[in-house]
């Protein structure tokens, strides 16, 4: 589902609650009108029919009722005909106020420590979340809403929260990653399954490239390392031999069974080998590591690449963000469906992210809650909420219509009964 039609969609879901609001707003007057009717005909009648003293009363205390959940209800969104009475228009005059507790209530409720790693741990999230996003329907949807949401997100949320968060969870993610065996899984990717003669093959044509069109200045520099008084007719047929044979050396290696392909081959898969199970080189590449992490050249670089990733996601139209993240979240899904192994792990890094990224900033969070709210037009926080309550606050006015007439019965049927 394209965001066009996300957004289409939501469109035609607020029409129908428009017309529902609408239908019970109607139902709910209606029914004070007729009150309002009955109680005027009981009243003109009840000298010629006392028992119409009982239909007056229910109708008396029913437009009462009415009347006074109208207003109750009114007073959430609005003023009550547009007068200034106290205590009225307790939305709009405390759309802030709900904010900032809507997102203390988060904060405080939903990303604590406790709570976070205790319901993660419950939840089988990568394995989930694998099986939902290799269904194209779910992604192609994510996908739209992502793309939608994606450049209001990007101009909303502060830019040094957001993107000190990334770079959290980046380094949180690459610190328990391990160097050393990541690199031994990913050579081994490379190498094996046919790649290793195709990447030989590669190598070799880039030399050999290389020699060819460089072969002057090879001669050139060969030349100038020879002795003084060597000819210069010896210095050129020592450079031709230097090249041509480096040229008959690289196609002579681009036969599978040359022994310096097997050399090598046997090199690489051995220091792949020890990337997965030498304690020392595994050592050296978790400090290798470290110390890129730490180099604030890289930071710098990433900050950067972070800067021009946010202007192009931000500058960019959702449906040719929403196509690539549809991919994206297939591939991924598909990934997380068939890897158990990278099921565990990213269970485990979902935890670590809980407890030490989203805890931590959960004030944060709720505080972007707040703001998010406080930035919403308040006519249109009213218009969205009463649009999603409205309909259930009207059959208030109903019920209060009915319950008012039947309070009044009661009380006008004792005063008969005991002569007040």
């Amino acid at each position: 589902m394209t965001a066009v039609s996300l957004v289409a969609a939501a469109a035609s879901r607020d029409d129908l609650k428009a017309r529902d609001l609408k239908r019970m707003r109607t139902i709910a007057t209606g029914l004070l009108v007729v009150m309002a009717m009955v109680f005027v005909a009981a009243s003109l009648a009840d000298d010629r029919w006392p028992w119409l003293g009982y239909v007056r009363a229910f109708a008396e205390a029913g437009m009462v009722g009415a009347c006074a959940d109208w207003f109750a209800v009114t007073a959430i969104f609005r003023r009550p005909l547009g007068l200034p009475i106290p205590h009225t228009g307790i939305i709009p005059r405390n759309k802030d106020k709900i904010g900032q507790a809507l997102g203390d209530f988060i904060a405080n409720n939903f990303l604590t420590v406790d709570v976070l790693d205790s319901r993660l741990k419950q939840l089988e999230v990568a394995r989930w979340g694998g099986e939902w996003l290799r269904q194209p329907r779910h992604a192609r949807r994510l996908a739209g809403r992502l793309a939608g949401l994606l450049p209001g997100v990007l101009r909303v949320l502060p830019k040094d929260m957001l993107r000190d968060t990334a770079a959290s969870i980046g380094m949180t993610a690459t610190k328990a990653v391990p160097a050393a065996p990541t690199a031994s899984k990913i050579l081994a990717a490379v190498w094996n399954e046919g790649r290793s003669q195709a990447l030989f093959d590669w190598g070799v044509d880039q030399l050999a490239t290389y020699l060819a069109e460089h072969e002057e200045l090879i001669q050139a520099n060969v030349e100038t390392r020879s002795w003084k008084w060597m000819p210069k007719f010896v210095d050129r047929m020592i450079a031709e031999k230097v090249t041509s044979g480096l040229g008959q050396v690289l196609e002579e290696m681009r036969a599978p069974d040359h022994p310096w392909r097997q050399e090598l081959g046997s090199a690489i898969e051995a220091f792949i080998e020890r990337l997965a199970h030498d304690p020392d080189l595994i050592a050296k590449g978790e400090a290798l590591k470290l110390r890129l992490l730490e180099d604030p050249r890289l930071h710098e670089q990433a900050r950067g690449v972070w800067n021009e990733l946010e202007g192009r996601l931000s500058t960019a139209e959702s449906p040719m963000i929403a196509e690539r993240l549809e991919q994206i979240l297939l591939a991924l899904g598909e990934w997380l469906h068939t890897e158990q192994g990278a099921q565990a792990r990213l269970n485990e890094w979902a935890r670590i992210l809980a407890r030490q990224v989203i805890a931590p900033r959960r004030h944060e969070i709720g505080g972007f809650v707040a703001q998010v709210v406080a930035s919403w037009d308040t006519k249109g926080v009213v218009d969205k909420l009463e649009l999603q309550v409205g309909k259930d606050l009207q059959y208030i006015r109903v019920n209060g219509t009915i319950v008012g007439g039947l309070v009044g019965l009661v009380i006008y049927t004792l005063s008969q009964a005991l002569n007040l």
